[in-house]
């Protein structure tokens, strides 16, 4: 379990008070992202990152997902939360140090400073928020979903992306997800990586939970991609992934908020309050 959990998002330090950092208090990318129940998007987003070639071949040169498959979770997920919740110091430091290990990623197929790359796994981030969200937290209103795209436009920013290279607004945003999906192609290395994803070797007291994450992230794949791996999909696993979403939808608003929110989120709005 220890080796699961290595590199888990630990908690914040607090930051300078008064600043709330990329994202403004009561905005819809501290609502959303601050959640722990995002979590189980994590793996769908990876699997549509690697169902890019050039993505799945960067990842197999320099990732080791058989001894740590979780590794890139972890380190994503905690990228991601120092960005939307440290100051603006801490925000800008986090972008940077991931920024500084794609500058050292390159190959003959590949460049992660490549702003179409960037653009890909960004999109699958905001994508997959969206997704599981609204199924698994709540509702998003037409202007909030406009609102979070738009948030997390500037946050693409900070990672590299060209302004001018984003989709304008959110119903680009989609053609572009549409679109990219259409010219994906699940090569044999994201297969295998994607299998240490899905199932990973866990001890046998995280088995429901490993086997109900892998659930949420085949279900929740386009069917293409989901075709692609060579997942199968049926009536009962769409009821499996049904109840999983009934559950967590009917317990996340039971929990109190030292478990339901990300301690980041707590400690930025601690932040900003304190001003």
């Amino acid at each position: 379990m220890l080796d699961i959990l290595r590199g888990f998002p630990r908690s914040p330090e607090p930051g300078t008070p008064g600043d709330p950092g990329v994202f403004e208090p009561g905005s819809v990318a501290w609502r959303v992202n601050g959640e722990r129940a995002m979590l189980v998007g994590g793996g769908r987003a990876l699997l549509l990152q690697l169902a890019h070639p050039a993505v799945a071949a960067a990842v197999a040169a320099h990732s080791d997902f058989p001894a740590e498959p979780y590794t890139r979770l972890w380190r994503t997920l905690e990228a991601m939360l120092a960005v939307s919740f440290g100051d603006t110091a801490q925000s800008r430091a986090a972008a940077e140090r991931v920024n500084a290990v794609h500058r050292t990623v390159s190959g003959p197929s590949y460049d992660a400073t490549d702003p179409d790359l960037l653009l890909w796994v960004h999109a699958t981030l905001v994508d997959s928020a969206l997704v599981v969200y609204e199924r698994f937290v709540g509702p998003l209103s037409v202007r909030d979903r406009a609102s979070y795209f738009s948030d997390m436009r500037r946050q693409g920013q900070l990672f590299g992306i060209p302004e001018q290279a984003m989709p304008k607004d959110l119903a680009a945003f989609h053609r572009y997800v549409e679109q990219t999906i259409d010219r994906l192609e699940v090569t044999d290395d994201a297969r295998r990586i994607a299998s240490e994803i899905v199932s990973p070797p866990v001890p046998l007291a995280l088995v429901p939970a490993a086997r109900a994450f892998g659930l949420v992230t085949v279900g929740l794949l386009p069917d293409r991609v989901r075709e692609g791996y060579g997942y199968r999909w049926g009536p009962l696993r769409e009821a499996g992934l049904g109840a999983t979403r009934l559950s967590v939808r009917a317990i996340v608003p039971m929990l109190p908020r030292v478990l339901r929110r990300w301690p980041h989120a707590r400690a930025a709005e601690a932040r900003a309050r304190s001003h």
